[in-house]
């Protein structure tokens, strides 16, 4: 990788670069409000990174939960990159070693920039592809230690400030909804969490797995019909 990838998959990384600095000095903060050191938020971030398990990391470790409650909780909150890796198996065809770190590398945010690049001319896709998850790495680093290095010298009431990572998803899929003309994903995932919601309830997130169970089915059933260019279905619909 030189520094033409770089330099290509770097305007393609900004948002994700003005959100990691964000969440994660806000994860870092959380993390030191804790009573962890900086190290800490740098070990966690590059070991794990997983922004919304490592916000919930952050209360198992306070608390001291049980090992199998920590181990089911992560399973819960990440069972969605089941979904994200179905969908990248072509993108990740052939990237050698690399492609471990990518699937490693798969956040929510990564995921939404790989699915709707373009590559640049000139440009060798797969580099193009590992530039982009390896700078937003690097920005949710950064940011951690940043907020741990501030929080350990300000102390301020960290309540609620756990939403930036919500917000933050919010705007990436706005931003996706916005530039896609097929949004049956979008639906079919809205209506099975809806059905599982109501059927199982919201206790423990207990109906995140089936919810996603069935976003996963629907996408393979679907997947010939969201292959097909625009315009090549009958009638021209999209979905």
């Amino acid at each position: 990788m030189n520094q033409k990838t770089l330099a290509a998959a770097f305007p393609h990384t900004l948002p994700v670069l003005m959100g990691y600095l964000s969440i994660g000095v806000v994860f870092g903060w959380m993390l030191s409000a804790a009573g962890f050191a900086p190290g800490w938020a740098a070990l966690m971030s590059t070991a794990i990174y997983a922004g919304s398990g490592q916000y919930l990391g952050v209360e198992l470790l306070a608390r001291a939960a049980p090992l199998a409650d920590a181990a089911f909780l992560t399973l819960i909150i990440n069972f969605r990159h089941l979904v994200y890796g179905l969908s990248m198996l072509e993108k990740f065809r052939g990237m050698g070693w690399r492609k471990l770190y990518m699937i490693f590398s798969l956040t929510d945010e990564t995921y939404a920039l790989l699915a709707g690049v373009s590559v640049p001319a000139g440009v060798e896709e797969k580099d193009f592809y590992f530039a982009i998850a390896l700078l937003d790495h690097l920005y949710w680093i950064a940011g951690s230690v940043i907020g741990a290095a501030a929080g350990a010298l300000v102390t301020i009431n960290t309540q609620g400030i756990d939403f930036a990572m919500t917000a933050l998803f919010l705007v990436i899929a706005v931003e996706q909804w916005q530039s896609s003309s097929r949004h049956a994903p979008v639906y079919l995932g809205a209506a099975g969490t809806l059905a599982c919601l109501l059927l199982f309830g919201p206790d423990n997130g207990r109906f995140l797995i089936p919810a996603l169970g069935i976003l996963a089915a629907g996408l393979l059933l679907l997947r010939p019909q969201l292959e097909r260019p625009c315009g090549a279905r009958k009638g021209g619909a999209a979905l």
